[in-house]
């Protein structure tokens, strides 16, 4: 009888250990998948996307707006129609055939390269951004020489038609005031 006891006493270890290892692996697996799950539904991944968003057309719509070619104006004009809305939309296309006049008749050639930009406040549920752009803007006057600046735009753009479009655009301020 205590041979017999051994035996199934020697036995049973090996059912215990795979129920052991099955209940660890199970649980390693409802973990992962609720990591997964986690992954998937965080908001901070989507908003993240919404910033990069911001970013791209921000940048992109400072450096249209920054970029004209007197030999092809009204090209240049729609792109800056285009990447704008609300009140600042109004003044590009109220004052477009004056502008689009005088950079005629000035013949300059104004092309403009980001060189970096920041996202600086985004409200995606309100659907408004700020960035801050720095760029370098070369002028060309026909015949003449070529004069490079650099600038920091500051831009606010607001979702429309779920695309970002700028609605303002200033110079940054440079440097500080001190209070001394």
């Amino acid at each position: 009888m205590k041979r017999a006891v051994r035996v199934l006493a020697g036995t049973r270890p090996l059912p215990a250990l795979a129920l052991a290892l099955t209940l660890v692996a199970g649980g390693f697996a409802v973990r992962a998948g609720q990591d997964w799950y986690d992954a998937a539904h965080d908001d901070r991944a989507a908003y993240a996307g919404q910033r990069d968003a911001v970013l791209a057309a921000g940048e992109q719509a400072v450096q249209n707006l920054n970029t004209l070619d007197h030999r092809d104006v009204n090209r240049g004009l729609d792109l800056w129609e285009s990447s704008t809305t609300g009140e600042l939309h109004e003044q590009l296309t109220t004052g477009r055939t004056e502008f689009a006049d005088q950079v005629k008749a000035a013949k300059t050639v104004t092309t403009a390269r980001v060189l970096s930009g920041a996202v600086t406040e985004l409200d995606d549920r309100a659907g408004r951004a700020r960035v801050l752009v720095a760029l370098r803007v070369t002028v060309k006057a026909d015949g003449g020489a070529k004069t490079d600046k650099d600038s920091r735009m500051l831009g606010e753009l607001t979702r429309t038609d779920g695309r970002w479009k700028l609605s303002a655009l200033g110079q940054a301020p440079v440097g500080g005031t001190s209070d001394g």
